[in-house]
């Protein structure tokens, strides 16, 4: 995909307008900038960010349910640069906190939010996650930020049944999940991704946690 298909790809899938594409060019440049002061992103792909970061984000949104389309409350774990978390912004209308624990991350998003003018639509929850208040959402992202095992254990306490996951995994998608399938109660798929044919994004809900053997012990016992 170039970077002329990925801008063409975004419009015929969501019809971008004229004033989203806007921002999205506004915030793109504000990116461009401020890399030059902290790493936000592989310095490899700032020539591709329609297609590593803007396509490669807003693509989330297509496998959202069809009762997961509109306003909900989204949860973005690790957001640095503001991927996805920015991206579904801008393209949906979902209440979107941004969780990152690093200062000038932190400071960063901030001035993006401000930029882009979302105002109460997106959060920036400044902390880890370990002190984040527990809160239930109906969408939970989460870019590069830990692995699978981990992930669930630290974000499960924010999740219902009805919750929808959507975790891009890159090669490590299938392998994550088999980690977790005895100590996780999952629904999660993998789908490739339409920017890197070996990438994979685990997609579902989440039921619950523990030992799959130890429960079927129990239920003998009953």
């Amino acid at each position: 995909m170039t970077e002329a298909e990925a801008k063409a790809w975004l419009v015929s899938h969501f019809h971008v307008s004229r004033e989203t594409m806007a921002r999205l060019e506004a915030f793109i440049h504000f990116l461009r900038s401020e890399s030059q002061n902290q790493n936000l992103i592989a310095a490899s792909t700032l020539e591709h960010i329609w297609v590593r970061h803007i396509v490669d984000s807003a693509q989330l949104l297509v496998h959202l349910p069809d009762n997961m389309r509109e306003g909900k409350r989204w949860l973005d774990l690790g957001s640095g640069a503001g991927f996805p978390g920015i991206i579904a912004a801008l393209l949906s209308n979902h209440r979107i906190t941004l969780v990152e624990s690093r200062a000038r991350r932190i400071d960063y998003l901030e001035r993006a939010a401000k930029l882009l003018n979302f105002g109460t639509q997106v959060e920036i929850a400044g902390a880890t996650l370990e002190k984040l208040e527990t809160e239930k959402y109906d969408i939970i992202s989460a870019r590069a930020f830990a692995p699978l095992p981990r992930l669930l254990s630290g974000a499960a306490r924010f999740s219902t049944e009805n919750t929808f996951w959507l975790l891009p995994k890159g090669r490590n998608a299938v392998k994550e999940m088999k980690e977790v399938k005895d100590n996780w109660h999952t629904d999660f798929r993998a789908v490739p991704s339409i920017t890197d044919a070996d990438a994979g994004i685990l997609i579902g809900h989440l039921q619950g946690n523990g030992s799959r053997k130890g429960s079927k012990k129990a239920r003998m016992k009953s």
